[in-house]
């Protein structure tokens, strides 16, 4: 059954990324991630990825698992998020951190009612296209982690050191602060 999953991944995911030389290591390698979502105190522990290739039953238990905790919708995500979650929770030493997930997918019901309570929400974020994501990661400073975002290079990176946590998106590339008083980064809402 694993193989037909991966066959049928490979059909709806063609031109995922760059063709690699035979005998890649990399072409085998399985990326997985753990998350803990605040809102409904679930947990997920699941690799999304073997290879180049992701898994659809994963991305369908991601998006599931990201949905609106407000409303119950899903959309399906944007599965390079999880490739950024992954290399972020590596690049700060820590690969097997459960990471916390603050928000997920928005409903624009969702959207529209954070907006009405605080200007740190975009009218058009990334959040309503399942494109974008909240978290922290317990024992990295925030302010550590937002850093490691902007390293990586891949889409926006929004810092809320007040609510600490770290935006990252699969957006251009792009980064703001929302509530920080000095010059950390360009201070503008586009999460």
């Amino acid at each position: 059954m694993a193989l037909f999953c991966c066959v049928l991944s490979v059909s709806s995911n063609p031109g995922l990324t760059g063709s690699r030389p035979a005998g890649d290591s990399r072409l085998e390698e399985d990326r997985r991630i753990r998350l803990y979502h605040t809102h409904t105190g679930e947990h997920l522990d699941i690799v999304y990825r073997h290879g180049d290739e992701y898994s659809a039953q994963a991305e369908a238990e991601l998006d599931h698992f990201l949905r609106d905790h407000r409303t119950g919708d899903v959309k399906h995500y944007d599965p390079r998020v999880f490739d950024i979650l992954a290399d972020l929770a590596a690049s700060v030493g820590q690969p097997n951190a459960e990471i916390q997930i603050i928000c997920g997918y928005r409903s624009s019901w969702s959207n529209e009612f954070l907006r009405s309570r605080s200007s740190g929400v975009a009218r058009n974020s990334l959040h309503l296209q399942a494109h974008a994501i909240d978290i922290r990661i317990p024992g990295v400073d925030t302010l550590t982690l937002r850093n490691a975002a902007l390293a990586l290079g891949r889409g926006g990176v929004g810092y809320y050191p007040r609510s600490e946590f770290v935006h990252v998106d699969t957006g251009r590339v792009r980064n703001w602060c929302y509530g920080c008083r000095n010059a950390l980064t360009a201070s503008h809402a586009s999460d």
